[in-house]
């Protein structure tokens, strides 16, 4: 199976919009959305190729551009290894040089266009916030849970997993998901006995338990679905179910499960070098790890008292 190089970029407006492309129906996929770009020839380097790609698709000329991540994607027929840069300056009015349609839309409208696969992936990237919240599992509604859960509100997080090891009142459950979305905050739900049929959420938490059962995802695309993973075997096994995010732990003790041997940070930089969806790391975490985890690749840490 030969294995294709490629490169694409993101480009945005002074809306925050981002560029996207319709493949012509002669080319491979056609039909899907993309970012512009195209194959890395064998005589330049990535960067020369997209300069070059968006100048010959758009006619515009990059003069300042960062990677922002890579992966890479398997088709029925190929390999591909993408590269994905962010072009923060470039000159002139992207237009559509080769015939190819394109389109300025906002980010947390993609999902209404047909787009590649690898295109799903990168918008989980730049939309899911570093930090992932997991409310305590037990003690729902007593003064102290809803205090903690108030306090996030108002403490820049911006995704939230409600979890529970018994059933709550969707009652309830609606009252956290509107005052969620007050503060523009996602809430997923991690309970037990999913429809994923519930609309009082932004979408849900698998346990590892119940993402090994599927065999495919049960949820809408336009729904968030994040799974608990322990090893690469596993989170590999998350992301070709379709979710759209995996964690894993632990990546350091805990005390709450001091029995268990964590991962490490080597073992979970391997998880997040072989996943092209983004991985939060569990376990041990405090907010002074996040920096470290930011550099390995991952999305960012999640955690009950973490932050």
């Amino acid at each position: 199976m030969k294995t294709i190089k490629a490169v694409v970029g993101a480009l945005y407006n002074h809306k925050q919009q981002i560029l996207i492309a319709k493949r012509q129906s002669h080319q491979f996929m056609g039909g899907f959305w993309e970012l512009p770009g195209g194959k890395v020839e064998s005589n330049e380097s990535e960067q020369q190729a997209i300069i070059r790609e968006l100048r010959e698709e758009l006619g515009i000329v990059v003069t300042d551009l960062s990677i922002h991540q890579t992966m890479v994607y398997h088709y029925t027929d190929r390999i591909v290894k993408l590269s994905i840069y962010t072009i923060n300056q470039y000159q002139h009015i992207p237009k559509g040089i080769e015939g190819q349609e394109i389109a300025w839309v906002d980010v947390n409208q993609l999902h209404k266009h047909k787009l590649l696969p690898t295109m799903k992936a990168f918008i989980d990237s730049i939309t899911l916030p570093n930090k992932y919240w997991i409310t305590p599992s037990s003690n729902h509604q007593t003064d102290d849970w809803m205090a903690k859960f108030n306090e996030k509100m108002t403490q820049d997080i911006e995704l939230i997993q409600l979890r529970s090891k018994i059933e709550l009142d969707k009652a309830f459950i609606t009252e956290l998901h509107n005052k969620c979305q007050q503060y523009n905050i996602k809430l997923l739900l991690n309970i037990p006995n999913k429809t994923f049929d519930e609309v009082y959420c932004d979408g849900w938490h698998l346990t590892t338990g119940e993402m090994l059962t599927l065999n495919k995802r049960p949820c809408d695309e336009s729904k968030l679905l994040g799974a608990s993973t322990h090893n690469l075997k596993e989170a590999l096994q998350a992301q070709e179910l379709g979710a759209d995010f995996v964690v894993i732990s632990p990546v350091q003790a805990t005390q709450t499960h001091p029995d268990t041997a964590p991962l490490g940070w080597d073992a979970a930089q391997e998880v997040v070098n072989k996943l092209n969806i983004p991985v939060y790391f569990l376990g041990g975490m405090r907010l002074d790890d996040l920096d470290k985890a930011l550099i390995l690749g991952a999305q960012g840490i999640a955690g009950v008292s973490a932050f």
